[in-house]
């Protein structure tokens, strides 16, 4: 199979949203959408009276017709929910979710899928995070439903996503380890999704996708490639440049002049020893230019992946008004992003896009009381009792040291779900009718958006964007 040249990043909570894979993908790339928190976007968006109609349409199509008209009764609000009205509330996630919860992830991720492949031959992937854990299985389960070309994953080690999707694919029962603090030697906990169970019979057999690890190392390469539990079909080799969440730096800690943590020439991946391994490779993190892309196919490379090139044009979920305020202020050159070592919950640095009046600002953040109803971030922990409980350092700092969590842990730690959900403008309306600030994260190239501006406008497509790219010849790999 030939592979694409152009992947279009997954990014954030419905950044990376069907209308703009699909735009990649019809244009011969591989258009990617994000696989987190769907159930949460597939519920406020019928709550929002699903505009157009799109989502009830994917729904109409899901396999069991009983699930999606159980989602519609509990979601979708004809006309829209008022403006000031808060959404309902999803379940939260455990290691033995809620049928409802199940029922709910499984078609947000096909939904998602669906409408990105709908009406076209092209190609389309999903993206997760190791560190999201355990909503995984039935978040895959969705995207094969829909046939899912591609399955990316990165932050962390995704040793066993290769093994999981051999046994999805062919209807079988699978399970995760989930990663477990204070767990004792030798004990283990797992997530578990049966299709059998879920669709109440014989499951149909489904396409495998191919799975393509997101990396920043060649030793990390080289335990997937040797130890995975099933083929891995290739890799994303990210630089800390990239947007979201990036790997830490290797060895001891330590900051720069502006507090963010500092990578050197022990972060850069030994690219000659990931081609020795034979596996399909993209480089990614400060890569959307022509020569950038030249480069990475001379060094062996399928070509690259694009994050925030994507992240702002036309065809992205960003709300529109946040979106023009920041694509006006790259051609300024008066956009400040910010790797921060604190923010994110996971313990990753994350890339902070400073703006006012979102959560970037501390007195935005200051002024936000803390909760956490979404928990997508949240890390299982072992109760005394052996049970398992769910904490969270962006939680109130009262309830995070009450589980057992470091009270340091807190300090700095920002509210991701509810900050992304925000940035699509599906952010929540809590008590006191006080609305969720935004929280933008973006890569290096955030500064450089002008590039992709067609003559006399303020705005671009994801066709601007592969037109610039693809516009110098490109030698084979």
């Amino acid at each position: 199979m030939a592979h694409p040249i152009i992947i279009q990043g997954g990014m954030g909570v419905g950044v990376s949203h069907w209308p703009l894979a699909r735009a990649v993908s019809q244009l011969g790339q591989l258009g990617v959408v994000s696989g987190t928190a769907l159930d949460l976007v597939l519920a406020r968006q019928l709550q929002t009276g699903d505009p157009g109609g799109d989502r009830r349409r994917a729904l109409a199509a899901f396999p069991l017709p009983g699930v999606a008209q159980r989602i519609l009764d509990t979601y979708f609000i004809p006309g829209g929910k008022a403006s000031t009205k808060p959404f309902k509330p999803v379940p939260m996630g455990s290691s033995e979710p809620s049928r409802a919860l199940t029922e709910l992830l499984v078609a947000g991720n096909f939904v998602e899928v669906f409408l990105a492949k709908e009406g076209h031959a092209g190609k389309v992937g999903i993206n997760f995070l190791q560190k999201v854990q355990l909503p995984t299985l039935p978040s895959l389960y969705g995207a094969l439903l829909a046939g899912v070309d591609y399955v990316l994953m990165g932050a962390g080690i995704p040793m066993a996503i290769p093994g999981v999707l051999d046994q999805l694919a062919r209807g079988e029962a699978a399970r995760l380890r989930l990663d477990v603090e204070g767990a004792a030697p030798g004990e283990e906990f797992y997530t578990q999704f049966d299709p059998a169970a879920f669709g109440g019979g014989p499951p149909p057999p489904l396409q495998r996708p191919h799975f393509l690890a997101i990396i920043a190392s060649a030793v990390l390469a080289l335990t997937l490639a040797r130890k995975a539990s099933g083929r891995v079909d290739g890799f994303v080799v990210e630089g800390p440049a990239a947007g979201g969440h990036n790997a830490p730096p290797r060895g001891p800690l330590q900051l720069n002049e502006r507090g963010e943590p500092a990578y050197g020439p022990r972060d850069t991946p030994d690219l000659e020893k990931i081609r020795a391994l034979g596996l399909p490779f993209w480089l990614a993190g400060s890569e959307a230019t022509p020569a950038r892309l030249a480069a990475a196919r001379q060094q062996g490379a399928e070509g690259v992946q694009v994050g925030t090139a994507f992240a702002f044009c036309e065809e992205s979920g960003i709300e529109a008004r946040l979106k023009a305020r920041i694509l006006a202020a790259s051609q300024q050159r008066r956009l400040d992003l910010f790797t921060d070592p604190l923010a994110s919950p996971t313990g990753f640095p994350f890339k902070v896009l400073r703006l006012a009046e979102t959560a970037s600002e501390p007195e935005v953040f200051a002024a936000r009381r803390r909760v956490c109803d979404l928990g997508y971030l949240r890390r299982a922990y072992r109760k005394a009792d052996g049970r398992l409980g769910y904490r969270c350092p962006g939680e109130p700092e009262a309830q995070f040291i009450a589980k057992g969590g470091d009270p340091a842990e807190t300090a700095g730690r920002k509210c991701i779900c509810n900050g992304l959900a925000a940035t699509i403008g599906l952010g929540q309306i809590q008590a006191q009718d006080y609305a969720e600030p935004a929280l933008v994260t973006a890569g290096q190239d955030v500064t450089e958006l002008q590039r992709f501006l067609p003559p006399g406008r303020d705005n671009y497509s994801a066709a601007d964007v592969l037109r610039y790219l693809l516009a110098e010849a490109i030698p084979p790999v």
